[in-house]
């Protein structure tokens, strides 16, 4: 129910919104330097099919409101959700995200800095991330019990990014952190993904091959501080590719396999966006009026 009303409210916005620039990054877990524009919100659903043999089958949620508040900073709120079969459905916490380009301008590597509080409980299953030794088995027992968990984590992440020749390579290194006990837990992400064609058409147009963008993402865990590792860890392949409507509407599709046994069989992620141009702007309007 809360993807139905989130997935609705997302495109009727988007039909009745001033024309946007949609150019969502084609990644579900890997992070580029691109960052929001300045004064522009969007407006996401995010969901995660999760199937493994022995676990329920499940779909896992994160709705994103991503602000652009500088040319070199973006924040995004999420709220979580997710549904088992067989069990329930819930909502599982919240997320607050920060992303500081560290150099502006293009470089040939660009560096951003990211920081996320996350204050969820343990039956979150959108796998935003995998880190440390995160396996499906995490994922098996019931939501009535692992609601009880609480997890106050604090997620970082190095990201380094280049554009080469139309082509987007990016890797992401993340630490993540339980703010009062633990250690610290390590993954990677990886991406490469190129938009279909480089030239853009004279006129705005729906099927223009320069609004699909395809591509590729590797990502899993590290092991943790004291044993960093690929042994006993969740590893995912998974092929990439989003559209781009004129209007600012974007739509990504990612369908994921496990390479580890410590991994889910498959993990089917898809994304809906829509950019609001001059969202801020039109809010300053309004106070201004109403003062």
């Amino acid at each position: 129910m809360i993807l139905r009303i989130a997935v609705f409210v997302i495109l009727a916005l988007g039909i009745v919104a001033a024309p946007g620039l949609a150019q969502e990054r084609p990644y579900f877990v890997t992070y580029d330097h691109h960052m929001e524009e300045p004064g522009n919100l969007e407006v996401a659903t995010n969901p995660v099919i999760g199937r493994a043999r022995g676990v329920n089958t499940f779909i896992g949620n994160w709705t994103e409101f991503e602000y652009g508040a500088k040319g070199w900073w973006t924040s995004e709120f999420y709220i979580d959700s997710q549904h088992t079969m067989h069990d329930s459905a819930l909502l599982t916490g919240f997320r607050f995200e920060n992303r500081f380009r560290l150099l502006l301008g293009e470089h040939r590597v660009n560096p951003v800095l990211y920081v996320e509080y996350e204050h969820v409980n343990g039956a979150d299953k959108t796998l935003k991330e995998v880190v440390g030794f995160d396996s499906k088995e995490d994922h098996s027992e019931p939501n009535r019990e692992a609601r009880l968990e609480r997890e106050r984590e604090l997620e970082t992440k190095l990201i380094l990014s280049s554009q080469i020749k139309g082509w987007n390579v990016s890797e992401n290194i993340i630490g993540v952190k339980n703010i009062h006990e633990g250690v610290w837990e390590f993954g990677y992400a990886f991406g490469i993904s190129r938009p279909l064609a480089l030239a853009a058409s004279a006129n705005a147009c729906t099927f223009c091959r320069e609004n699909f963008t395809a591509g590729l993402e590797l990502y899993g865990g590290l092991g943790e501080w004291g044993d960093l590792t690929f042994k006993g860890t969740s590893q995912y392949v998974a092929p990439v590719l989003a559209w781009n409507f004129p209007g600012g509407t974007t739509i990504r599709v990612s369908p994921g396999f496990g390479l580890t046994d410590q991994s889910h069989s498959t993990l089917v992620r898809f994304g809906v966006s829509h950019e609001f141009s001059g969202f801020g702007q039109q809010v300053r309007k309004v106070l201004r009026r109403n003062r």
